[in-house]
């Protein structure tokens, strides 16, 4: 009898324990399907800017700044009338090559002879905060901007919509940059990267860069 009685208990702690590791694999994959999908929507609604300073030094930092404010002032002349990421990037990829001569001339113009490569395409990106507005780790389409041997600390903006405003000290997005990018995310999208969200959005907000610095979250094909 007692030898029945402990089968029956051990069979009880089996199934528990077998309920309890499916529970765990389910919201495990619900929890990266949910990353996966919240992380690609973000990535697609956005276009960033990537500029990587020639070194670490005081000049080469100073300049990747004015690189940065000339090529900002040309892509929001050229962008202004765009109205989906998807335009922005056409418009960018048509004017590579002056995207390229506004850096060349920039870096010339302070006395510098460095060279620069420009690239349009998806990239990995860390966790950024532009002011009360935070995007998570993951893989972004953006132009990327190297000033001559590019081992000097990086810099990154959104171009479309565009938060690339230049006075970035003070920790606040323009009300109508957040208007534009609440535009092309969902409701839940952008409490999640807004740092005004409640504790159940910041949780959220930490499985994305978890999942990110796990390398779940891949580039896009």
């Amino acid at each position: 009898m007692k030898k029945h009685i402990k089968n029956i208990r051990n069979s009880k702690i089996g199934i528990i324990l077998i309920l309890s590791i499916l529970l765990f694999l389910y919201t495990t994959i619900y929890a990266i399907s949910y990353a996966q999908v919240i992380s690609s929507d973000i990535s697609n609604s956005v276009f960033r800017l990537h500029v990587i300073a020639n070194s670490d030094s005081e000049q080469d930092q100073s300049l990747k700044y004015k690189v940065r404010d000339n090529l900002i002032k040309y892509m929001n002349n050229i962008c202004k009338e765009c109205s989906t990421k998807q335009e922005s990037i056409n418009m960018v990829t048509l004017h590579q090559e002056e995207f390229k001569q506004v850096a060349v001339e920039t870096i010339k113009n302070e006395g510098y002879s460095y060279n620069v490569n420009i690239e349009i395409g998806n990239f990995e990106f860390p966790t950024k905060q532009y002011g009360d507005i935070s995007l998570p780790a993951g893989f972004y389409d953006a132009l990327k901007v190297e000033i001559g041997e590019a081992k000097g600390k990086n810099w990154w903006c959104v171009m479309f919509p565009s938060l690339c405003f230049v006075d970035i000290s003070n920790g606040i997005v323009p009300e109508e940059s957040k208007e534009d990018l609440q535009n092309v995310l969902t409701d839940e999208e952008y409490s999640i990267i807004s740092d005004k969200s409640n504790y159940g959005m910041k949780f959220k907000f930490k499985l994305l860069e978890f999942f990110a610095n796990s390398k779940f979250l891949t580039a896009k094909n």
